[in-house]
């Protein structure tokens, strides 16, 4: 299973947000949708950075 490794930019503050996941759009809509506790309340994010690894192991790193 491929795993992406991403980093978010809030519009509203600049703060950066670094994650992975095995579904890059969907984790994005999750991010602007409020789902996700840690970046709720910092709506809306922009993908500025993603990169494709082959573990999760490595997306940790």
């Amino acid at each position: 299973m491929k795993y992406y490794v991403y980093v978010l930019e809030s519009e509203k503050d600049q703060r950066w947000y670094k994650g992975h996941t095995v579904d890059l759009d969907k984790r994005i809509k999750e991010h602007n949708s409020g789902k996700t506790k840690s970046t709720k309340g910092f709506i809306p994010w922009r993908l500025v950075y993603f990169e494709v690894v082959e573990t999760r192991e490595e997306a940790i790193q």
